[in-house]
C-alpha cells in the first residue's frame, strides 16, 4: 500500500498552455467509435460500438466497413469495444467486443487477419467469464508488452466480482498473442482462479497503456459517484474495488466499500473527485507537443475534456490540467499517429486531431 498525493476534491489547473491547443475535426458520421488503431499516418480501423470494424482515411475524409461481428451485445454499456494493431504480427489486430451468449454478455477478446484492405480468419480467443446478465461495466482496453496482450475486463456491475478471483470481471487480463495462458502469470497455480488475471479490484478500466520508457503498465478506471482512479499495474495487485474506494452511493451520502485504503491493497496513483468519467489513456512521448511530454491524457466522457496528468520521477501525480473543455464532446478514445499527431475519437462521431 502506498499513500495517495491527492485527496481532496478535484482542482481545475489553468495555464497558458492549455489553450494553446485547438482541435481539428478530420472525419465526421461514425456510429459511437469505440476504439482505433492507426496502420500508417493516414488511415486508422476503428470499431463502431454497434459491431462494425471499419477503415477510415482521414485525407479522404472516408470510411470503408472491413467486418461486421456478430453477436455483439450492442446495449447498455456493451458493444465493439477495443481495437489494436499487433506490433509482433503486422496483418494481425485484436478487439474486445461484448459477445451474447445464452447466460448473458461477456467481454471476449478476438483477433483477425488484415491484408490489402481486407479482413479475414477472424476468432475468439478467450470468452472472459463473469457470473453477470446485465448490460453494465465491460471494460475494455488492448495494450501490448513483452511480447503478451493485455486487455481490461470491468466487474460486470457486480461488485462482488472485483474480490473475486473465480471470474475474469473486474481485472486486468494478460495472455499470449495466440490467446493462451503464460506460465509466469501470478496465479497459474492456483487453482480456484481464472490463470489469465494479472490484476484484480478493478471496476470498470476503459484505459489502459504501456510506456515503453519506464517498463510501466497505466490503467484509468471510472469510480461509483467520484473516486475515478489511475492505477499503475503490478503483477498480482489487489486494487481494492469493491472492498476500498474513494467514491459514494449513487442513492446517498455514504461511502463505498470498508475503507479508503486498506493493508494488501494498491493504492491509486490519482483519484477524481468528482468523477470525469475517463475513457482511453495514453503516456505522451514525442516533440510535437512539447507541454505534453512525459504525461498522461485520459479522455472524459462526463466531464468532455481531455484530462492532462503530470507526474513527477517517482510516477506520483503532482498537477492536473483540462484541454478542450469548450468543445463539449465526450471523448471516448485517444491515441498517437505514427508520424506523432495526437488524435481522439469522441461519442458524437467524430475524429479530431490535437492541433498544438
Amino acid at each position: 500500500m502506498k499513500s495517495i498525493l491527492l485527496m481532496l476534491p478535484l482542482l481545475i489547473f489553468s495555464s497558458a498552455a492549455t489553450s494553446a491547443y485547438q482541435a481539428e475535426k478530420v472525419l465526421t458520421g461514425l456510429l459511437v467509435p469505440w476504439g482505433m488503431s492507426f496502420i500508417n499516418n493516414t488511415q486508422a480501423i476503428v470499431t463502431e460500438r454497434n459491431g462494425d470494424i471499419v477503415l477510415v482515411d482521414i485525407n479522404k475524409g472516408s470510411k470503408h466497413t472491413l467486418l461486421k461481428i456478430p453477436n455483439v451485445a450492442a446495449s447498455g454499456q456493451g458493444g465493439l469495444l477495443d481495437i489494436a494493431l499487433s506490433p509482433y504480427e503486422p496483418d494481425k489486430f485484436y478487439f474486445t467486443y461484448s459477445k451474447q451468449t445464452q447466460t448473458g454478455a461477456n467481454t471476449t477478446l478476438a483477433v483477425a487477419t488484415f491484408s490489402n484492405n481486407q479482413v479475414s480468419d477472424w476468432q475468439d480467443l478467450l470468452v472472459t467469464t463473469s457470473n453477470s446478465d446485465t448490460t453494465r461495466h465491460f471494460g475494455s482496453r488492448i495494450i501490448f508488452a513483452d511480447n503478451h496482450v493485455y486487455f481490461s475486463v470491468g466487474d460486470r456491475g457486480e461488485r462482488d466480482n472485483g474480490q473475486s478471483l473465480a471470474t475474469h470481471a473486474g481485472s486486468i487480463i494478460r495472455v499470449k498473442p495466440d490467446g493462451s495462458v503464460p506460465v509466469d502469470n501470478p496465479f497459474v497455480d492456483n487453482s480456484k482462479a481464472q490463470p489469465e488475471i494479472w490484476s484484480y479490484g478493478h471496476r470498470n478500466p476503459q484505459g489502459l497503456y504501456y510506456d515503453q520508457q519506464k517498463k510501466s503498465l497505466w490503467e484509468i478506471e471510472h469510480g461509483p459517484r467520484g473516486g475515478d482512479e489511475i492505477n499503475l499495474i503490478k503483477k498480482g495487485a489487489n486494487y481494492g474495488w469493491a472492498k476500498t474506494s474513494h467514491g459514494k452511493e449513487y442513492w446517498g451520502p455514504l461511502d463505498v466499500g470498508e475503507s479508503k485504503e486498506a493493508e494488501g491493497i494498491e493504492s491509486p496513483v490519482k483519484v477524481y473527485i468528482p468523477s470525469i468519467a475517463p475513457s482511453g489513456l495514453l503516456l505522451y512521448r514525442g516533440e510535437r507537443y512539447p507541454g505534453l511530454n512525459g504525461k498522461l491524457l485520459a479522455g472524459a466522457l462526463k466531464l468532455t475534456h481531455i484530462n492532462v496528468i503530470t507526474l513527477n520521477e517517482n510516477n506520483q501525480a503532482i498537477n492536473e490540467e483540462r484541454l478542450l473543455e469548450d468543445l463539449k464532446e465526450r471523448i471516448r478514445d485517444i491515441k498517437l499517429s505514427p508520424d506523432g499527431w495526437i488524435y481522439f475519437a469522441t461519442d458524437s462521431g467524430n475524429i479530431y486531431r490535437l492541433i498544438p
